[in-house]
This record gives C-alpha cells, sequence and structure tokens, in this order.
C-alpha cells in the first residue's frame, strides 16, 4: 500500500443568503479553507481509495505550506515510512513526515496544514475497513462510540442591517429544525447592545442554561471581566473565548470572578499550549470547557495527546466540545465520547453544518454511517471533492 498522489485546493466559504457573518474580531467573506485529498495505490470499484479532509473553520487555507513543505516531503518519503505494522497507511507517520526539519514552536497555520493531511489519512483508514470514521477512532483508542453526540447551533453572528428580529429569527429556525441549545457572539457592539441581543435570544430559547455566548478574544482583562459582570446574572451555558488566547493570566482572572463556566480552546495549536492552559489559565475541573479542534492543531494524533493531558490533571473529557461545527468533529466526538460539538447549520458552507441525513433528535445527532468522515455525501462539498480527485 502506498500514497500515489496529495491534492489541495482552496475554497471560499460561502456567504449565504444574509452576506458574509462578522463575529468581534473577523469578517469571513474572504475565508477559505484547504482541501485535501490523498490518493492510494488501492482499487475499489474500478477506482483507487482516496482519504478527503480539510483543515477547519476559521484560520484561511494552507495552500502555501502544503504545496511547498509538507507534500513534497510525504511523496518523498520511502512508501515503508508510511505504514503502520499491519501495512496500512498510518496518520501518525504521515504528520511525522509532514513536519519533518519543522523547528519547535510556531504553531498556528502549520498546524492546520498538518492537520488537514492526517485526517485524510484517518478518512483512508476508516474507508480501508468500509467503515464511518467515527467507528476506527473509537477502536483504536479501545473505546465504544457514542450512538449521538450533543449538538448546540453555533450562529449569531453580526449581519449588516440583521437587527433583532432577525437574530429572532436565525435562532427560532435552529429550534425548529431540533438543536435544544444555541450559541450566539458578542463583543461586536456595544456592552448594551449586546446585552439586549442576548436578551431577545434567552426570551426565545427560555433556558440560559441553552444559550452561550463567544466573544472571540475580543476583550483585554478590564474588559473581559467587566463582561463576566454583566452576563453572569443570565447563568448562561458558557461564556466563550472572553480574551486573547493565549493571555492564560486574563482567562484565569475571569474564572476567579465568574461562577459560570468559561470556555476556550479553539486556538490552541499544540499540546504544549493546552498545558499551559491547564496550569495558568484558571481552568475548574467539572466546570469549564476545552474546544480545541483537531483540524486546526495537528489533527487527532495530537488531539488524542491534549486529551492525555486533560485527564492527567483531573479534566473529564466530557467537558471537551471541538470547536469547528462539521462533519470530521463530529465523527471524532462520537469515537472519542466527548461531551459533544459544535454544528453551523447555518454558515460557512460548504464545510460548516452536517450532511442532509444528519437531523438533530432533542439536540443529539447521529453521525452517517457512510465509510469515512462521509464529507463526498455532503451538498456542494461532495461536487468539489469529485472535481480535486478526478
Amino acid at each position: 500500500m502506498r500514497i500515489t498522489a496529495i491534492r489541495e485546493r482552496p475554497v471560499g466559504l460561502q456567504a449565504g443568503a444574509r452576506g458574509g457573518p462578522a463575529n468581534a474580531m473577523v469578517n469571513f467573506t474572504h475565508h477559505t479553507v484547504s482541501l485535501v485529498a490523498v490518493s492510494t495505490d488501492v482499487i475499489r470499484d474500478g477506482r483507487p481509495v482516496v482519504g478527503v479532509a480539510f483543515d477547519s473553520i476559521g484560520r484561511f487555507a494552507q495552500s502555501g505550506i502544503l504545496r511547498d513543505r509538507m507534500i513534497p516531503r510525504v511523496l518523498a518519503a520511502a512508501p515503508d515510512a508510511l505504514l503502520d505494522d499491519s501495512g496500512r497507511i498510518d496518520p501518525a507517520a504521515v504528520l511525522a513526515c509532514a513536519l519533518r526539519d519543522e523547528k519547535p514552536g510556531g504553531h498556528g497555520d502549520r498546524a492546520a496544514a498538518a492537520a488537514a493531511l492526517e485526517l485524510a489519512c484517518w478518512d483512508l483508514a476508516a474507508k480501508f475497513d468500509d467503515e464511518p470514521a467515527y467507528a476506527t477512532i473509537a477502536r483504536h483508542t479501545g473505546r465504544t462510540p457514542a450512538p449521538a453526540v450533543a449538538v448546540y447551533a453555533a450562529g449569531g453572528y453580526y449581519y449588516p442591517h440583521q437587527g433583532e428580529a432577525g437574530l429572532r429569527e436565525e435562532m427560532r429556525g435552529y429550534l425548529a429544525a431540533g438543536y435544544d441549545a444555541v450559541k450566539m457572539k458578542i463583543g461586536g457592539a456595544a456592552l448594551a447592545e449586546d446585552l439586549v441581543r442576548i436578551e431577545a435570544v434567552l426570551d426565545l430559547v427560555g433556558d440560559p442554561a441553552r444559550v452561550a455566548v463567544d466573544a472571540n478574544g475580543r476583550f483585554d482583562r478590564a474588559a473581559a471581566t467587566r463582561w463576566a459582570a454583566a452576563v453572569a446574572p443570565y447563568g448562561l451555558r458558557w461564556y466563550e473565548e472572553p480574551g486573547d488566547p493565549l493571555d492564560f493570566a486574563l482567562n484565569s482572572a475571569v474564572t476567579a470572578c465568574y461562577d459560570g463556566a468559561v470556555a476556550t480552546g479553539e486556538n490552541l495549536f499544540s499540546v504544549p499550549d493546552v498545558t499551559n492552559l491547564i496550569r495558568y489559565g484558571g481552568m475548574r475541573p467539572g466546570c469549564d470547557i476545552f474546544q480545541m479542534d483537531p483540524g486546526l492543531s495537528y489533527g487527532l494524533t495530537h488531539y488524542l495527546q491534549m486529551l492525555e493531558v486533560l485527564e492527567a490533571h483531573g479534566f473529564d473529557r466530557r467537558w471537551a466540545f471541538p470547536h469547528g461545527g462539521h462533519l470530521i468533529n463530529l465523527h471524532v466526538a462520537a469515537g472519542l465520547g466527548l461531551g459533544g460539538c459544535e454544528s453551523y447549520p447555518g454558515v460557512f458552507g460548504p464545510f460548516g453544518g452536517y450532511s442532509d441525513g444528519c437531523l438533530p433528535q432533542q439536540g443529539m445527532i447521529a453521525p452517517p454511517d457512510t465509510p469515512g468522515f462521509g464529507l463526498e455525501y455532503k451538498a456542494g462539498l461532495g461536487e468539489l471533492i469529485t472535481e480535486l480527485t478526478a
């Protein structure tokens, strides 16, 4: 068994009916994602078996890093160096090859580029066994996969001219679709205005434990604690990323003054960063939420190491909710027994959200049983994969 070709294509995110969404820091109108296909010499039904993945959502495509550094390294490697003891393509070995001669530190775009390659190899592994990726992931880690995953609809972005009525309409659509928990953005407007937005969503949803807010790293320490005091009376599900993700002192200051859950981690891309969050960020077992995303942090190989760090420090993996809102992380959450994951049912197409058959039932979604991650069966994305692998 050997890898015969690796292709990458940058794909722009779809704006959607309301235009390009924005959070407190970023307008996503021009954002892109790297779609990666890893082809092998294994032939099924007259065609090579191909693994497909992407580098999650929110950090731009990684075309240069993949094409100039990582893909040539993998293609130049001795075929046996990329195999496990059973003779299969080994995602960890491919990752190690892609990172050859890279210095420690400097995590960020490199971590996302490597993740796209590594996750495509997990898609391959599942397809070789003709099973969904969550089953492969569970077996690899000695677990029994969850039949369904708790999901929440991530939305509430800032759109031109949307207003409170438009926000209500958006959230009402998520509830009607079967989601029972939602997340909305804050920090992109004045505090008083955002409190009105929060109250509008709470009025619609009813239970504040089903509403989370996300500042996307917008605040300095003074603002982060001031907003914490302002939202504390609502009893929200969590207060997400109040400040810069690497400002662990800020995060600790928030958890020291805020009794509710704080969520962070989606912008931490390495095991050492997660270790430092635990050491210095004030995270509380049984309370706070970890949102690391395999697609932004070197793939599943490193994500498993992150979970080991959490559990070694007394944290339960049921408080891990991967960022990303897409099919890959739905499989990861089911295969690893995580607390749940995000869903982007209305934004970031063609990557955001799940395939048509993945419908929420009382806030739970079962991942598809198609082989691999099932990306080929997602509307809009399947067509792109066909073009990339033709």
